[in-house]
Parts: structure tokens; C-alpha cells; sequence
């Protein structure tokens, strides 16, 4: 290393000496006269400039034309078109089969030989095919072009469009720098000082030293900080709209939850297969709830067995074990029924607005759409005589915010919600309607057991958060998205969000 640096300050100042000696420098013909490469010139040049106002440079570039290893070919040999030509004897003329044979590139001499007019084809000869000669002689124009460019000659801005379509030649762009005295330019080289140190203040060393001016334009180092995740700042999205159409956010963070508020409190049957293995996650360490309010677990169970309140219930035996087992909450609506099941211990009712942005976690088959754990967004509206145009009309200005105009409704089943219905949205990109949410009204099943008043409706409705973040930031994947397979860069360059 010290090595290439003492030779590196030798080319400097070999420079300055040439510089001194006639007042300038062209870096392209030193490098030549030394016998370096001009790289390594250029290189001492910037070292020169580094220093402060040693030297002054300015760019120069020249643009050139050079054969490509096919336009050297021609200009040696001659072009295609005329090897082809040459290859057609005068009189008997020649079969097209063996000039593709015999003649390199024959294919593209042949197209421009033809279009040239030089030769005819002969397509009804005994043998096949058969070219002749439509003139005596022709001219290689292109070997001649190309000759001069060897030289130094430039063709025309047509010749030149030709030839580089068919790359017979490129154009190369050569840079150099033209380096001449700076206004503290010296041939002794001392590299300026970039510290004041405490060892030069105490010597006073410092007065005749020179120092490498503050360059006040240069851009600091980037701090180092965090970076919201995609899913954050769409998360950040839709709370905000939320929360200017004054709902409350609710507490979600249990993600364990018993399966009597994840299932039983929603009227949900102990029999139902999303209860299964294959579709829930069962806590093994504690395996059990135990705090239950034992007065309305009690009317749950009446409900489930025998219904009421004009419903039959599910007519099966409810068992308490059942209810116990703990789950990772499998949707946020079981801190709906919590929420729901507080407001009704209120002495008063009085309408609310609720929402929740959180995770829920399913038994699901990881795909580029799927994932075992993933965000649900949920609104929850509870207030007298609520109807299914209280909750298409509310729906119509949620999706509003978020820029999508254009809805349709469909008729679906839900457990806890009747009647039920998907939404759906029309995509641009994709020229089709797709699915955006579900929706529904909360069974009277589910919410009097509560002790909530005969005339109290509850309307709801949620979607996932993944899909509209993948749509917004162009993901297809869904594990570039969440999991060990995102790029860090993604989520370090990726725009705010606005929905």
C-alpha cells in the first residue's frame, strides 16, 4: 500500500512538473507519452484536485465511430450483399440453396442484394430457386464507407443511422481532462491538514500549516433511524379514517383467547368446523380458561341448547370444557363481544363506534395469498333500530376514504351475523370486481344474551389488511411481504401511503 501511494505521489508530481512546464495538461496524451493507462492519470489528477486550488481541470469528451468485429470483417473481406453478388455467376446465374451454403451471412446478403435490385429470383427453376445477375457490376459502397471510417472519415448522419442498425459500428465516447495551474498551485506537494489537533494548538504548529478548506455544501451522513414497515403505514391509514368518523379504537391486545368469547359468545356452534384443528391454533400451556362472567355464560348456553327470543337455538348439548379450551384468536370480533358485553353492563345504553386494527392467527396452508397469522380491520356500530341501509350506507362512506367508489353487495352466510353480505369492489388494474370485506348485522342470538335491549342493532363489517397493502405497494407475494423473505430495501424506500 505504501508502495502504490509513493508512486502515486511520484505521477503527481511529475504532473505538476509537466503542468509548470507548459502550462497545461491533456491527461489522454500524457497517459500515452508515459506509456499508463489513463485511468491512473485521471487518478493523480483527482488527488491533484483534492488538495484544494493546487490545479484547475475541466472535462472534455469527444465522440467517434469504430467497427464492430462484423464492419472490421467487411472492410477486409466486403459486405455481404456483394459476396453474394460475386458468388452469381454472370450468365448461368447460381441456386439460392448453395449461395446459403457457400457465402457467410448470406441471409442478410441476400435481403439487401436483392432490395438493390442487383439480382432477380427465379422461383419456378428445375432445380429450386435460382438467382441472376440484373447488372453487369456493382460498387461496395459499404466496404468503401467503412474503410474511411478506419481512416477518420465520417459518413453520413444516413449512412451512419444504416450501419448501426445493422451493427456494422458503434460510437464510443472518449473523456478526458485538461488540467492547467490552480491559483495555489505549487510543484512541492504537502497535503493539507484536516484536523486541528491539541498537539498543534500547544506547539503552535498550526500557524504555518495549510489547511484543507470546510466544504459547507457537502452533505452530512445520513442518520441512522427506523423505517415503518408497509403494513404500518397503511395501518396508520385506515385508523386515521376511523377516527374522523368518530370511532373509539378498541383494546386488542389478547392474542389468547377463550374459545367461549372467540365461538360461544357469538352464537357460534361447539359442532362448527372452524372450531377444528385444522382450522384453529389450541394453546397446549394453560390449556384452560377459568374466569368466565357465569351469568351470562349461563344464558349463552340456554341460548346455544334452547334458544329463545323467537330462536330455537342449536338443539345439541353445550359443554363447558369446550368453551374453556384456549385458542390464538382466530378474528378481533371476539374483543367485539367483549366490548359489546361491557357496554350492556352499563346502567344506560348509549350508542358507540368501535374499530380495531390487530392480528389474528389461522391453521391456514401458507401460499402467496395465505398466511398462519395476519392483521383483520373491524368496525363495530351499536345504536337503536340499525337496519342493512344504515350498514350499506356507513360502508359506502368508509370505502369512500379510501378511494373506492364503486360497490356491490353480496348475499353470504355468517354465524353471528344475519342477514350477511360480502362487498366487493372494482379493480382498475385487474378489470374485475373483487372481494374487499364482510359484512353483516349481529344476531339478536348473540347480542341479548348480553343484556343488551331488544330494540339495540349492531352492524359490523372487516376486511384484511395484507391485501390492500399488497395492491397499494404492487406485491404479489405475500411472504415479500411479511416473514424471512422481505427485503429490507423495500421497506426502506417504499412512499408514504395514501390511500
Amino acid at each position: 500500500k505504501e508502495i502504490k501511494m509513493a508512486a502515486n505521489l511520484d505521477l503527481c508530481e511529475s504532473i505538476l512538473k509537466e503542468i509548470d512546464k507548459n502550462g497545461s495538461l491533456d491527461t489522454l496524451e500524457y497517459s500515452k507519452e508515459i506509456e499508463k493507462d489513463h485511468q491512473v492519470v485521471v487518478g493523480a489528477v483527482k488527488s491533484l484536485e483534492s488538495l484544494g486550488n493546487v490545479v484547475e481541470s475541466v472535462q472534455r469528451q469527444l465522440s467517434s465511430l469504430v467497427l464492430t468485429e462484423e464492419g472490421r470483417s467487411i472492410a477486409d473481406e466486403g459486405s455481404h450483399e456483394v459476396r453474394v453478388f460475386n458468388a452469381v455467376h454472370p450468365t448461368a446465374g447460381a441456386l439460392q440453396s448453395d449461395i446459403m451454403k457457400s457465402v457467410p451471412n448470406a441471409k442478410v446478403g441476400f435481403s439487401k442484394a436483392m432490395s438493390n435490385g442487383w439480382l432477380r429470383l427465379d422461383q419456378k427453376s428445375k432445380n429450386g430457386p435460382k438467382l441472376f445477375r440484373k447488372v453487369e457490376s456493382v460498387e461496395d459502397s459499404v466496404k468503401e464507407i467503412l474503410c474511411g471510417v478506419l481512416e477518420g472519415k465520417s459518413p453520413s448522419e444516413k449512412d451512419t443511422k444504416e450501419f448501426k442498425k445493422r451493427k456494422l459500428i458503434n460510437t464510443i465516447i472518449t473523456k478526458w481532462i485538461v488540467v492547467s495551474k490552480g491559483k495555489d498551485f505549487t510543484t512541492v506537494l504537502e497535503k493539507p491538514e484536516t484536523d486541528l489537533t491539541p498537539e498543534m494548538l500547544l506547539s503552535g504548529s498550526w500557524k504555518s500549516k495549510n489547511f484543507k478548506p470546510y466544504n459547507f455544501q457537502a452533505l452530512g451522513i445520513p442518520p441512522s433511524c427506523g423505517h415503518l414497515h408497509p403494513l404500518m403505514k397503511v395501518r396508520a391509514e385506515y385508523r386515521q379514517i376511523f377516527l374522523e368518523m368518530g370511532f373509539e379504537e378498541m383494546p386488542t391486545n389478547n392474542y389468547v383467547e377463550s374459545s367461549f368469547w372467540n365461538f360461544d359468545s357469538l352464537f357460534q356452534p361447539q359442532q362448527h368446523p372452524a372450531r377444528d384443528a385444522h382450522d384453529t391454533f389450541f394453546i397446549k400451556d394453560p390449556e384452560t380458561s377459568f374466569k368466565f362472567p357465569m351469568d351470562y355464560l349461563e344464558r349463552v348456553k340456554t341460548m346455544h341448547e334452547k334458544g329463545g327470543h323467537g330462536s330455537q337455538g342449536y338443539k345439541y348439548e353445550w359443554k363447558m370444557e369446550e368453551a374453556q379450551k384456549n385458542i390464538m384468536r382466530t378474528h378481533t370480533t371476539a374483543v367485539s363481544a367483549r366490548m359489546l358485553y361491557k357496554l350492556a353492563q352499563e346502567k344506560d345504553f348509549k350508542p358507540v363506534k368501535y374499530f380495531s386494527i390487530d392480528r389474528v392467527f389461522r391453521n391456514e396452508t401458507l401460499d402467496a395469498t395465505h398466511l398462519a397469522e395476519f392483521h383483520q380491520i373491524e368496525g363495530v356500530v351499536a345504536d337503536y333500530n340499525l337496519n342493512l341501509g344504515h350498514l350499506i350506507g356507513i360502508l359506502y362512506e368508509f370505502f369512500s376514504k379510501l378511494g373506492i367508489k364503486e360497490l356491490r353487495f353480496k348475499a353470504a352466510y355468517n354465524p353471528y351475523t344475519e342477514p350477511s353480505m360480502e362487498v366487493f369492489s372494482y379493480h382498475k388494474g385487474l378489470a374485475k370486481w373483487v372481494e374487499v370485506g364482510n359484512s353483516g348485522i349481529f344476531r339478536p342470538e348473540m347480542l341479548l344474551p348480553m343484556g343488551l335491549p331488544e330494540d339495540v342493532s349492531v352492524i359490523a363489517w372487516g376486511l384484511s389488511l395484507e391485501r390492500p397493502t399488497m395492491i397499494k405497494y404492487g406485491i404479489s407475494n405475500i411472504r415479500e411481504l411479511v416473514g424471512h423473505k422481505v427485503n429490507l430495501e423495500m421497506v426502506y424506500n417504499n412512499p408514504i401511503c395514501r390511500l
